[in-house]
């Protein structure tokens, strides 16, 4: 009886996934997501850090798909490679997109996964192969409502790739004077790193949940005037997001900025 049960579950979890059967939405993009309970488009000029200082205004750009079938692989080589790989112009420079923006990008597809379960459903024996193709991906210029900014959500609402993705951050700190000897710190899930003003600043590599302030950076000085800040998290299956802020030497949060992504 009970294998029965399970062979019936497999055949209808298939056919949900066929075309025209109902279920199919929720292998796709989803509109339907409230996506304003996490961030919302930016319409102000310049955001504030919020009350811990976590910073929360932030141009993000589409997820690029890059199917990995585990977080273990996220080694210190493994992201740094990853993230080398330019797959827009402009990528950790200086001249930043612009709110709508696209890009065209050549990626590794992989097909809209199973969610029946509620995650994507394990692979067979042999890894999967993927073809190469150009995808047009866009810019979103967003303010985050929680201290963490919630990738997972950003993905599901707009694209069918929310697992194997990567997914590309940049903002802009303001200061009105030097800001010596501050960390930036960022919890992120999974593996990320992070650049200031071209700079490495951070990388968290393995399989890990987005812990506040998890690794931060050596010292470093917030310039009067402008400092850009470029960051990249990767994920397989599983959930992403990140937060990030500067600390001053005690741990203090540092508020005396503002944020833009200009």
């Amino acid at each position: 009886m009970k294998s029965t049960l399970k062979t019936l579950s497999v055949v209808i979890g298939l056919l949900l996934l066929m075309p025209g059967i109902s279920g199919r939405a929720q292998v796709y993009a989803d509109s339907s997501i409230q996506l304003d309970k996490y961030m919302v488009p930016a319409t102000t000029p310049t955001a504030s850090p919020d009350a811990q200082g976590f910073l929360g205004r932030w141009l993000l750009l589409e997820p690029i798909s890059k199917p990995n079938r585990s977080n273990t692989v996220f080694t210190d080589s493994y992201i740094r490679e990853a993230f080398a790989v330019e797959y827009f112009k402009g990528q950790r420079g200086d001249v930043l997109p612009k709110d709508g923006d696209k890009v065209k990008v050549t990626v590794e597809y992989q097909p809209p996964v199973n969610l029946q379960g509620g995650r994507p459903m394990g692979f067979g024996m042999e890894p999967p192969k993927y073809e190469q193709k150009k995808v047009t991906l866009k810019w979103h210029a967003m303010d985050s409502k929680m201290p963490n900014v919630k990738l997972f959500r950003f993905a599901t609402n707009l694209t069918e790739d929310r697992y194997g993705i990567i997914c590309w951050a940049v903002t802009v700190v303001n200061c009105e004077e030097d800001i010596p000897n501050v960390r930036l710190a960022v919890g992120s899930n999974s593996a990320s790193m992070w650049w200031v003003n071209g700079e490495e600043a951070v990388i968290l590599s393995g399989d890990r949940r987005r812990v506040q302030d998890d690794c931060a950076s050596p010292r470093l000085t917030l310039k009067k005037g402008r400092n850009i800040i470029w960051g990249a998290v990767i994920n397989g299956p599983g959930m992403s997001d990140f937060c990030c802020r500067f600390i001053d030497e005690a741990g203090n949060p540092v508020k005396n900025i503002t944020l833009s992504t200009k």
